[in-house]
């Protein structure tokens, strides 16, 4: 009886110190999460965004020029990351926290290949975005499309200024580049008008291709050729 009360007396030690080593686990945890979150909002005080570069003659009388996001830049990514008409069709999930963002920008958009901010000229500041994302192996010479812009500026031709900006950087920084693509969602009408107006080729649509949020989508492909770009630019001059 004494030893069976020994060997339980055991265990119940092993749980208790076992129970201790989780909530200290749970405490660094916590510790590190808040460390970062503090970092970040150092960071974030010390990095200004930069200043708008003067206007190219191609686009001279654009109100908007595109430039790196930067940490500094949480409060405005905000704005348009955690409306839920932006987010609507896009793969990110509405944002609540601006913890979360700031670990969104830091893992994800800093370094990203190529992820500018879409920036009022008149005042600096982002009021969208836009991105292109790279393929690997033999998928390279292509690049998918996405973009988001704040609710308030819909409807202002901003997006596609945006878009035709890309267009035609893009194809000059990846001279392995020779395809641009996007995937619309059948239900967003705007975008498609969007890539229309810059020139995109609507392609078709892929029935039932991806699932968005608990649903499945058919999906509108368009794309635009670096080939068919250069010849449009020839004619024009």
């Amino acid at each position: 009886m004494f030893s069976q009360l020994l060997h339980n007396s055991a265990k119940v030690g092993e749980f208790v110190k076992l129970i201790f080593a989780n909530c200290n686990h749970s405490r660094k945890e916590q510790h590190l999460k808040a460390s970062k979150i503090k970092f970040l909002t150092k960071l974030t005080m010390a990095e200004p965004p930069p200043p708008p570069p003067p206007p190219q003659s191609n686009h001279t009388q654009s109100p908007i020029y595109l430039r790196r996001l930067t940490l500094s830049d949480v409060d405005d990514f905000m704005v348009w990351a955690s409306d839920d008409l932006v987010s609507r069709f896009c793969r990110w999930d509405t944002f609540t926290s601006k913890d979360d963002a700031l670990n969104y920008l830091t893992t994800t958009v800093l370094p990203h290949p190529y992820f500018r901010a879409i920036c009022l000229r008149n005042n600096n500041r982002p009021v969208g975005a836009i991105h292109v994302e790279p393929f690997p192996g033999n998928y390279r010479c292509k690049g998918m499309l996405g973009y988001a812009l704040a609710s308030e500026y819909w409807g202002r031709g901003i997006a596609s200024t945006a878009v035709e900006m890309v267009a035609t950087e893009i194809f000059e920084e990846w001279p392995h580049l020779e395809r641009l693509e996007a995937f619309v969602d059948v239900e967003n009408s705007a975008s498609m008008r969007v890539l229309e107006k810059v020139g995109f080729v609507r392609e078709g649509v892929m029935r039932k291709s991806y699932i968005l949020k608990g649903r499945t989508i058919d999906m509108v492909v368009f794309s635009m050729l670096d080939s068919e770009r250069s010849r449009k630019r020839e004619i024009l001059i």
